[in-house]
């Protein structure tokens, strides 16, 4: 039986992977003479292809399934990863990754976006498998706390980071469904004994035609079971309702995560699509149609496939004049908000607007106030209290507010981001059920054509440890609330757990809605006081970005450790919404921003848990030494920044290991660690003109990855490694 490695560093995508193929050969100069060894395992998107389509592939280009073998081992005591952040591939991102690994003579089969036979049928399912959040529930097996370091906060208040001005009579808003969303149409049940077992779901067509949509489910005594469904005729008659109703100067925009939720919000993407251009559509919609355009892949794709055709390049131009402005992605290159499904991602876009005073950028290239289109109800509530209460008050005081860190119930696929598998695109009306192996029917809908239908669980296990958790942090924070509001039908089955768990407990800890637990939460920290969002999977992901980004200016920073159920740690990096405009920045002018903040965090953590569960002292040595480094990293201001010239990630690697050398020879509780480090303090220190002219002679020039999906390795190595005196030290 293979040895469990002792820490594995992930191969992601894009900036993240960039900053890694820097950093980790340093890392592996200091683990390797505590005896810890680190290895990596590679969950990018190319490499998940790779290993779905090895069927394609020659012999020599096959690779392991490294995802797979992290599912498992994140079930076991042993586990410690430090999780990069990867790409949660879109369509049109899938695709694009597709085109590049075939021109780099991979043999592996078109992304059937129609297919037309069962073989089609067959390659489309094993790629849906890897778009979206394909990497999160195999390797989330425990809950998540997330929090900004210390350092990390100390120093955002002493160099507080621009914000926008809020004023009272902003047109700023959020707009949501009047009803027949997700939030209103839900239903949920927590399953009996007597009640688990198998199950499945079906579909009774107004016909009395039948179909099972999904069957070999298996519920466990204790799970929380949803069902709801959006309605698409009360979706787009919203649309329309909120595009004919925009005022003057006020641009419109959308703000989805067709990314995580990779079956139902591209669906919803593509009906802003269509109403949007339903006068361009109602004129040309046949001949785009046999063109292959599909709303739900936006007007990048739209635009690619009538590029030279003037006549229908001139009327969606027309078309898109009779709007209103758009929020754009880059006004400069005339991105909207509704070119890519995936460049609009909720989390990291609604927090953006509200630090920037509720500004977005229009096609103008100047800022204006966003009327923000969040469909369902679910979440909307927590930006438009937050909207609401800048407005009342101002912007964030950075340089005195308190901390908001998070308690997440992610585990086994907890809630709607495991419900990809029981999402479906309703084909005609009728009734969708989910019927249990004695015949009773647990949920039941009455649904039309277009509709979008899902399912979503929430375990028993996860839940109680997910309180547990929420508990434990409330007492070492002070301030918290569950984020539960009795009135959605999953939260109401929630609080059940909760309150019990609460009364045993002996704690008192606000169970509130969450329009409710925004305001609390921002009054909290505004007094200058922390305080703890206990909150289910997507309000865990959402909140993790809004906080920190009005907090420290991004979210990259943050500290997130999931404390896997079996006994393993994971430790994640932060967030990487920004990646893609750093990779462009890097092949432009070979200068990347990326900040490794957030892995330098992880990397404390990591080795403070290995010394603990493994009975390494030398870990916990290395884990103080690190935590010391990154202090200096941020005290002397060597954090990447923008432009060429100044620090980026190879510039600020190099001082965090040059920090962390001298913080390893000047400690006292390893004597021989300390003499092992020495020398390298010392090489580091007295090459530091050298070092730094090495990294920097290439930058302001163009720059050669050999891919953006799937870089050539030994390009990308002479990038992000440019310093021979540096790599020489490190070896």
């Amino acid at each position: 039986m293979a040895k469990t490695p002792d820490i594995i560093y992930t191969i992601v995508d894009e900036a993240p992977e960039l900053a890694r193929v820097s950093l980790l050969p340093m890392i592996r100069a200091f683990a390797g003479p505590a005896g810890i060894n680190v290895e990596t395992r590679d969950i990018s998107v190319a490499g998940r292809i790779l290993a779905t389509f090895a069927d394609y592939l020659t012999e020599d280009q096959r690779i392991s399934d490294d995802l797979a073998e992290l599912g498992e081992l994140v079930k076991t005591p042993e586990a410690n990863v430090i999780k990069l952040p990867n790409v949660s591939a879109s369509v049109p991102q899938l695709t694009a990754a597709i085109k590049e690994l075939q021109s780099q003579g991979y043999a592996i089969p078109d992304y059937p976006a129609e297919p037309a036979t069962d073989e089609e049928k067959k390659i489309q399912a094993r790629y849906d498998a890897i778009k979206g959040s394909a990497v999160n529930p195999v390797l989330r097996e425990g809950n998540s706390d997330r929090r900004a370091a210390k350092a990390v906060k100390a120093f955002a208040q002493k160099n507080p980071h621009s914000m926008g001005e809020w004023v009272k009579t902003s047109k700023t808003t959020v707009a949501s469904m009047s009803g027949d969303d997700f939030f209103a149409n839900e239903k949920s049940a927590t399953i009996t004994a007597a009640q688990a077992g198998a199950a499945k779901i079906v579909f009774t067509g107004a016909d009395g035609s039948e179909k099972v949509l999904k069957d070999g489910l298996k519920y466990e005594e204790g799970t929380v079971v949803d069902a709801t469904f959006l309605s698409a005729k009360a979706l787009r008659a919203f649309i329309k309702a909120e595009v004919a109703s925009m005022e003057p100067g006020v641009l419109f925009s959308v703000h989805l995560k067709a990314t995580m939720m990779k079956v139902s919000d591209p669906i919803i993407f593509g009906h802003f699509v269509s109403v949007y251009i339903e006068d361009f559509l109602a004129k040309h919609g046949e001949t785009v149609k046999a063109l292959g355009f599909n709303p739900n892949a936006g007007l990048g794709d739209l635009e690619a496939k009538i590029k030279g055709n003037a006549d229908l390049e001139a009327d969606l131009k027309a078309a898109l004049a009779a709007k209103p402005p758009m929020y754009m992605v880059n006004s400069d290159k005339g991105i909207t908000n509704l070119h890519v499904p995936s460049d609009v991602i909720i989390d990291a876009s609604m927090p953006a607007v509200i630090r920037a005073g509720g500004k977005g950028w229009g096609p103008d290239g100047k800022e204006a106030d966003t009327k923000c289109c969040i469909p369902d109800n679910c979440y909307s509530v927590v930006y438009d209290e937050t909207i609401n209460y800048f407005k009342e008050n101002g912007k964030l005081d950075v340089t005195t507010a308190g901390a908001v860190s998070n308690v997440g119930l992610m585990a086994q696929k907890a809630e709607e981001y495991g419900s990809h598998p029981t999402t479906f695109e309703i084909a005609a009306p009728g009734t969708v059920r989910i019927v249990l192996a004695s015949g009773e029917v647990l949920h039941e809908h009455a649904v039309d054509t277009g509709d979008i239908w899902r399912s979503a669980t929430a375990k028993k296990a996860p839940i109680l440890d997910w309180i547990q958790l929420g508990i434990a942090r409330t007492k070492a924070t002070g301030a918290a609330a569950f984020w539960l509001d009795a009135n959605r039908a999953h939260d109401a089955e929630l609080i059940k757990y909760v309150e019990p768990a609460l009364k045993e407990a002996g704690i008192e800890i606000p169970i509130l809605a969450p329009r409710e637990a925004t305001r609390f939460t921002l009054e909290t920290m505004c007094a200058g006081k922390d305080c703890v969002t206990i909150t289910g999977n997507v309000l865990r992901d959402y909140l993790t970005d809004l906080f920190p980004i009005l907090e420290l200016g991004t979210s990259a920073k943050m500290l997130s450790i999931v404390k896997l159920m079996n006994g393993g740690g994971m430790f994640e990096t932060g967030a990487g919404g920004t990646a893609p405009k750093h990779v462009q920045q890097v092949v432009g002018e070979n200068h990347l921003r990326w900040d490794s903040l957030g892995e330098f965090c992880a990397l404390g953590e990591s080795f403070n848990f290995f010394a603990e569960a493994r009975g390494n002292a030398k870990a916990a040595v290395l884990g103080a030494a690190v935590d010391a480094a990154t202090q200096k990293v941020l005290d002397n201001g060597d954090s990447p920044q923008g432009r060429v010239g100044q620090n980026d990630n190879r510039s600020s690697h190099y001082w965090f290991a040059r920090y962390w050398a001298e913080a390893m020879a000047a400690q006292g509780d390893d004597a021989e660690l300390a003499a092992h480090f020495a020398p390298m303090a010392k090489a580091l220190a007295e090459n530091e003109a050298t070092i730094l002219a090495e990294l920097k002679a290439e930058e302001g020039k163009p720059a050669d990855l050999g891919g953006y999906y799937h870089a050539d390795p030994a390009k990308v190595e002479a990038v992000m490694r440019p310093s021979a005196t540096l790599n020489a030290i490190f070896g």
